[in-house]
């Protein structure tokens, strides 16, 4: 298009630029570093009005942060002994298969199933819910690229793991052929 089709007395379209804060027009856009930093004034923590300002609330964001992530490892672990504890029904499947020299060799499969309309299922769900949202608020303060912050990330998803998944059970299938 060109600008002959708009009469001369038109302003142009509303335009918030966002190098200079000077035209801002009192809009409360913030540019957000895309590298690294150390930094704890003006960190915006996933909500608009949860800006951290002083080093005492980078502080107390680490903390948070850092139990954040610990809880979300907690989850994960809980998730999967909830889900072993709630297997309701265990098939065992024996069927025939050709073994070497002509002989016939047994294979049993082993078959858990879980009802969908049961209160384990739907503990399940909600679970996973919450799971899903933790991981995105992890996300989200992980790219503010605030180093004090990703540490915690970091560190909490660590020590999480540390605390709840040494009482992860391993599980070997001898069946399996790809080890």
């Amino acid at each position: 298009m060109n600008g002959s089709m708009f009469p001369a007395t038109h302003p142009p379209e509303h335009h918030h630029p966002t190098a200079s804060s000077e035209h801002s027009h009192g809009s409360d856009m913030m540019m957000m570093a895309m590298t690294f930093h150390f930094s704890y004034e003006n960190v915006p923590l996933l909500f608009s009005g949860l800006t951290i300002n002083s080093p005492g609330e980078m502080a107390g964001a680490f903390v948070a942060v850092f139990f954040l992530a610990m809880f979300y490892e907690g989850l994960k672990i809980a998730r999967e002994c909830l889900l072993r504890k709630s297997q309701v029904s265990i098939r065992y499947n024996s069927m025939p298969v050709p073994g070497p020299n002509g002989t016939i060799l047994m294979e049993t499969h082993k078959t858990v199933g879980q009802q969908m309309l049961s209160f384990p299922h739907l503990l399940q769900t909600v679970l996973h819910i919450i799971q899903v949202v933790v991981s995105y608020f992890l996300m989200l303060i992980f790219m503010t690229y605030n180093g004090y912050l990703c540490i915690a990330v970091a560190a909490g998803a660590g020590m999480g793991y540390f605390f709840f998944s040494w009482k992860k059970a391993v599980v070997v299938d001898i069946t399996e052929h790809c080890h």
